[in-house]
């Protein structure tokens, strides 16, 4: 069975219409295209050219080979009338006594009608005109008229303002806005979520932590009229410190922790070999170096090496442990 690989103008991938022989003819095929696509041939016409050289088919007697891909446009009935030069300039050229102001009203309210219509496809107009009027249509969601704020009218009558208490007008309309001596009355909070076991009914609405209940009455979560009566507990500021528990010096360093010659704790330590005393690596190296026979500093042995050094790892488990 042989085929014509077939795609719309709009589209990236090619569709298939079979047949039995080696040709068919340019009716067959759109009829074919017409009922694999479920379009209507009352309203519009099918053209059909070479993928390959742009070449129209106009004969429907025409044969098309098959292997053969096309491009399939949507066109009205009757075809795509061809404007010539001198049929774009006779347009565009005002007629003697008139004025462009009188067109551009003429055509400013046709458009207004177009813009209303529904079926703007029977519509007696230009295609130009048509396009304008579904651009405008498809934006008309969009405008900004629709997202406008709608001014507030009058509340309910059982709406109170949260600002003064009073019914008949909101919060953003109260008058007291903007009087600096005026004090809002508090707000009551409603007990929602909160058991009725876990609460205790109260008379005074002003009461601290009274919450409105779904009855209209008043009462307070039983936790929060035990912190209540305790009462948040301060402390003073500037307060003395207190003396801490330890005894008032620390223990002493034992001198075996302590370097010789800087006498403080040794972090890094070395171990001379005349006399096998450590010493903190840095104090005993530069005491050698800057003697002038290498004198060690606790035997007085001369001509020690500061290459003769070990270093002292144990030292640290004295420290610690």
């Amino acid at each position: 069975m042989a085929c014509v690989h077939y795609k719309f103008a709009s589209k990236l991938n090619y569709a298939i219409a079979t047949f039995d022989g080696r040709h068919i003819s340019l009716r067959d095929l759109k009829k074919q295209i017409m009922w694999r696509e479920k379009l209507k041939a009352a309203k519009f016409d099918l053209q059909i050219t070479k993928a390959q050289t742009e070449e129209e088919y106009t004969d429907d007697n025409a044969l098309i080979p098959k292997n053969e891909s096309v491009i399939v446009r949507r066109i009205p009935i009757g075809g795509v009338k061809s404007t010539s030069k001198a049929d774009v300039i006779r347009r565009t050229e005002p007629m003697m006594g008139t004025s462009t102001v009188t067109d551009d009203s003429s055509a400013s309210i046709s458009l207004a009608k177009l813009t209303k219509t529904v079926n703007l496809a029977e519509a007696n107009a230009s295609e130009e005109d048509k396009i304008k009027a579904m651009m405008s249509q498809s934006g008309l969601a969009y405008s900004p008229v629709n997202y406008m704020k709608k001014p507030l009218g009058t509340p309910p009558p059982s709406y109170t303002c949260f600002r003064c208490g009073r019914p008949g007008h909101y919060i953003k309309n109260c008058p007291t806005n903007g009087d600096k001596c005026f004090e809002p009355s508090p707000r009551i909070k409603k007990s929602t979520v909160i058991p009725r076991s876990f609460m205790m009914e109260v008379k005074d609405p002003n009461m601290k932590g009274a919450k409105l209940t779904n009855t209209g009455t008043y009462a307070i979560p039983t936790i929060e009229v035990e912190v209540y009566a305790i009462g948040k507990k301060e402390r003073p500021p500037f307060l003395p410190e207190e003396p801490s528990s330890s005894s008032g010096k620390d223990d002493p360093i034992p001198d075996e922790l302590l370097c010789p010659i800087c006498k403080d704790i040794v972090t890094d330590s070395a171990v001379i070999p005349c006399c096998a005393n450590s010493y903190y690596d840095e104090c005993i190296r530069t005491a050698l170096l800057e003697s002038e026979d290498h004198t060690c500093p606790t035997c007085h042995q001369h001509d020690v090496s500061p290459d003769a050094l070990i270093a002292n790892k144990f030292f640290f488990l004295n420290i610690f442990y």
